[in-house]
């Protein structure tokens, strides 16, 4: 288990090193993982800040996802892109997911879509964490995440 702090610490550092800007936008984590990077050494650096859309209206209003599943790829990849251009990062996450214990969108809880935007060159990606235990599920998304951002910067 990785511990959120100290990977948090490691994307500061590398943020910093390549002259990055950041940012997140975030659904079923409500805002975790920003703070988890606005707590990290330097990060004024770096950090551009996050958008928190849980409800589903808030994404399809004012980050302008398309209608219909909000755990999905097109959501998140829009969610990631839109993002990016709303802060000015040149490296955005984007997640939202199936926290559980009830399934969401026809997903089985713990079903968590990710993107990245890497200026403007966007991934995305689904993860299955095999758990309808709201907390880990949490847990397991916000680890993902910051190793996804450190990933991009190429630790």
């Amino acid at each position: 288990m990785a511990d959120p702090e100290e990977l948090a610490e490691s994307v500061s550092k590398a943020a910093s090193r390549d002259g990055r800007r950041l940012a997140v936008v975030e659904s079923l984590t409500g805002g975790l993982v920003c703070s988890d990077l606005a707590a990290s050494p330097g990060s004024s650096e770096w950090f551009r800040g996050g958008v928190v859309a849980y409800d589903r209206t808030t994404k399809h209003g004012a980050l302008g996802v398309p209608d219909g599943p909000v755990v999905s790829e097109p959501a998140v990849r829009t969610m990631a892109e839109k993002a990016a251009g709303m802060l000015g990062a040149d490296l955005t996450l984007a997640v939202s997911g199936a926290g559980g214990p009830e399934p969401q969108d026809d997903q089985p809880p713990g079903t968590v879509w990710f993107a990245v935007d890497d200026r403007g060159e966007t991934q995305a990606w689904v993860e299955q964490f095999g758990t309808d235990d709201p907390q880990e599920v949490l847990r397991c998304t916000r680890e993902r995440s910051l190793q996804a951002l450190l990933d991009h910067l190429g630790t």
